[in-house]
């Protein structure tokens, strides 16, 4: 009897630790997200230049570079986790630029997002296999937002997306502002394949190089 007791609760906790077993760390992956532009009939072009667009997340350890893909070009920001340092490489056809970032630019460029607070909702749906909980993010300026995340994938990095560092898992969905223009992400896939190191390289040549102070003009 006494070892029948002991296999019933060695059983449930293995039963009760499976949902903390079924998360995995995220610390290679290739994330796509669809971009949908939520506007209204005043900037019908501007949501037409960015229709189909994608926004592809390449992680590797310390490392990410985030490509926004539309039919204008592609802008890549490239950020080493172990510096802190970022770079952006805007590829618009002839017009390329590299805008080279010290931790502190980085910081600084992103701090509308800094102090952001979640609230959590008893609200889940399902996005890309993935069971997600909804949350509201809400800004210091007090604007809102509404994203779905899954504590099954628990990014190691999470520089890559400002806008969602502080959330207990990977955003799934989320809105945000793209100039003036709101749009929405969804994961359509996650690849869990060998990301190659090369992705994080930066190019040699071919780029118009300008540090961020420059960049907002605020250069010398």
């Amino acid at each position: 009897m006494k070892k029948f007791n002991q296999l019933i609760v060695a059983g449930s906790l293995l039963f009760f630790s499976f949902p903390v077993c079924s998360q995995k760390k995220l610390t290679e992956a290739t994330i796509s997200y669809d971009v949908v532009i939520n506007t209204n009939n005043e900037t019908p072009r501007a949501a037409d230049l960015l229709d189909g667009a994608r926004n592809v997340i390449y992680l590797k350890g310390n490392s990410s570079r985030a490509e926004m893909i539309s039919s204008l070009g592609t802008q890549s920001t490239i950020v080493d986790g172990k510096t802190g340092k970022a770079t952006i490489l805007k590829d618009y056809g002839e017009q390329k630029y590299m805008i080279t970032m010290t931790a502190e630019n980085w910081k600084a460029s992103n701090k509308k997002y800094e102090g952001i607070s979640f609230t959590y909702e008893n609200e889940y749906k399902t996005i890309a296999g993935y069971n997600c909980q909804k949350a509201t993010g809400k800004l210091t300026d007090g604007s809102i937002f509404t994203v779905y995340f899954t504590k099954d994938l628990i990014p190691v990095n999470k520089d890559f997306q400002y806008l969602n560092k502080n959330l207990p898992g990977l955003a799934m969905q989320y809105e945000a502002t793209l100039g003036k223009l709101k749009v929405t992400y969804t994961v359509s896939t996650i690849n869990f394949g060998v990301v190659p190191a090369a992705k994080f390289d930066l190019p040699k040549s071919g780029y118009r190089v300008m540090t961020y102070e420059e960049s907002v003009g605020t250069g010398n």
